[in-house]
């Protein structure tokens, strides 16, 4: 079978926005930082997110939520904070390869 057709078409489509490329998996941190990432997810994120991340004071961190938002701007949030909100900025305890593996576990629906 020819793959050309497909391959263009596929192509075309994400070129339209039609279809989105699979997000890739970021490298998890080693542990124990990994362990301590998903505890302060838990914990800090959770105590304005929900510890089951429906949201409460903060907005909902769920898949569905997340669904469509940037990744990387999902992780300048994390690191930045929100001025003017009570989202503080976590950039003095993680980094941006951290920020983005935790939106990409938040994505995956995968829980502390």
């Amino acid at each position: 079978m020819d793959s050309g057709p497909v391959s263009r078409l596929l192509a075309a489509l994400l070129a339209c926005g039609l279809v989105l490329p699979a997000m890739a998996a970021p490298a998890a941190p080693a542990e124990p930082r990994a362990s301590q990432l998903l505890q302060l997810l838990h914990n800090d994120c959770g105590a304005c997110h929900g510890l089951t991340f429906r949201g409460g004071l903060g907005s909902p961190l769920t898949p569905e939520a997340l669904q469509g938002k940037p990744d990387d701007s999902l992780a300048a949030t994390i690191l930045n904070g929100r001025p003017g909100t009570p989202m503080p900025p976590w950039r003095p305890f993680l980094d941006e390869e951290e920020a983005k593996w935790l939106v990409y576990y938040l994505k995956q629906g995968a829980r502390p």
